[in-house]
C-alpha cells in the first residue's frame, strides 16, 4: 500500500482572487459587447473583422477563465480541512481557516461524505458511542460491554487515502479491540482478590484498550485521545445464576463477620463474669452459657427469653 505523507497547502488570498475574478468577468463582457464599436475602422467606419473577432475571442476566454477560477475559492473554519486531488494525483491538505484561493482544478476528497458539495474534514474532537456487544471474559462467561471513544484525525491524508471510511473504520477496529481486550481479564476479582478485572479495574483495561485500538488507528491518522467503559454487566442468558453468586458471596461474607464479633462478644463477657467475680462457672456451665450466647448473637430472629426457676443440672 502506498504511503502518502501529508503536506500542508499554502492557499491565495481568497479576497483578492474574488476581486480579480470578478473583474475579469466585467472585462471580458465588456470586450464582447463593446467589440463592434472597438473593432470600427474611423475612416471607413465598417467593422474590421479580424479585430472583432479577435476582442470576442479574448472576451469569451476572460469569462471562461474567471468562471473557472471561481471554483478554486475555498472557505474553511476553524479545525477544518481539506484533501485535494489534482487529477488523480494527492496535491495537498488545505488546513488554514478563513477564506483561500486554490488551483480551480483541484477536487477535494472525503469518503466518509456520501454525496453532497461540502467535502471538508473536521479536526475537531469527536466521540464514538459504540453499541453494547457480546463477548466472552477471560473465564469464558459471555457478558455485555459497550465503550465510549474520544478521537480526533491528526492526519488527514491518512484518513481519506489509507481507508476506504475513516468513521466505519474506527467502529469496525473499536469492536476488534473490545474482543481482544476483554478476553484477557475476568468479569470479576477472583477469591484471591489478587488479579484485574473488568469490573474491578476499569481504568486499567479502559488504558489497555485505548492502546490496543490506537496501534490499531494509526495508519489512518486517526488519535484516540480517551477511552472509557460505558456498559458492562453479565449477558441475559446467565445473569440471574451471577446474581445468586453474587449474593452467596455477600452472604458468606456477612456470616463471617457476625461470628467473628459473635465469639469476640462471648470471649469479652466470660472475661468480665471472671474479672469482676460475679459468678463462678465450670466448664459445662461456660459451655451451656456459650452456646446460648452464639445461639441468640448469630440467629436470624430474636431470641426469645425462658427464664429457668430451678437448677441447671
Amino acid at each position: 500500500m502506498q504511503n502518502i505523507e501529508e503536506k500542508e497547502l499554502k492557499g491565495i488570498n481568497g479576497w483578492l482572487m474574488l476581486f480579480l475574478n470578478i473583474a475579469g468577468v466585467i472585462l471580458g463582457i465588456a470586450l464582447i459587447i463593446a467589440g463592434p464599436m472597438l473593432a470600427t475602422d474611423p475612416q471607413t467606419e465598417e467593422v474590421v473583422a479580424p479585430a472583432y473577432f479577435a476582442l470576442l475571442f479574448i472576451g469569451i476566454v476572460m469569462c471562461t477563465a474567471a468562471g473557472i477560477c471561481f471554483a478554486g475559492l475555498k472557505v474553511l473554519a476553524p479545525n477544518e480541512a481539506m484533501v485535494l486531488t489534482l487529477f488523480g494525483k494527492y496535491h495537498g491538505t488545505l488546513q488554514k481557516d478563513g477564506f483561500s484561493f486554490v488551483n480551480p482544478f483541484c477536487v477535494a476528497v472525503n469518503p466518509a461524505v456520501a454525496g453532497g458539495f461540502s467535502k471538508k474534514i473536521s479536526l475537531k474532537a469527536m466521540t464514538l458511542n459504540n453499541d453494547k456487544q457480546k463477548v466472552n471474559d477471560e473465564d469464558g462467561n459471555p457478558i455485555e460491554i459497550s465503550v465510549v471513544v474520544i478521537w480526533r484525525i491528526a492526519d488527514a491524508a491518512k484518513a481519506v487515502f489509507s481507508v476506504q471510511n475513516y468513521m466505519t473504520f474506527i467502529s469496525t477496529q473499536c469492536d476488534s479491540a473490545i474482543r481482544q481486550v476483554a478476553r484477557q481479564y475476568p468479569y470479576d476479582v477472583s477469591d484471591n482478590g489478587d488479579e484485574k478485572s473488568l469490573r474491578g479495574s476499569s481504568v486499567e483495561v479502559a488504558e489497555e484498550l485505548k492502546k490496543e485500538l490506537q496501534a490499531r488507528c494509526d495508519m489512518a491518522g486517526i488519535d484516540i485521545m480517551d477511552v472509557r467503559i460505558n456498559n458492562l454487566a453479565y449477558a441475559p442468558e446467565i445473569a440471574a445464576a451471577m446474581l445468586q453468586r453474587q449474593q452467596a458471596g455477600a452472604i458468606i461474607a456477612a456470616r463471617q463477620k457476625i461470628v467473628d464479633g459473635a465469639v469476640s462478644m462471648v470471649e469479652m463477657a466470660l472475661k468480665k463474669l471472671s474479672d469482676n467475680d460475679i459468678v463462678e462457672l465450670d466448664d459445662e456451665r461456660k459451655a451451656a452459657m456459650v452456646s446460648n450466647l452464639l445461639v441468640v448473637l448469630c440467629g436470624n430472629r430474636d431470641a426469645q427469653p425462658v427464664v429457668n426457676s430451678g437448677s441447671i443440672y
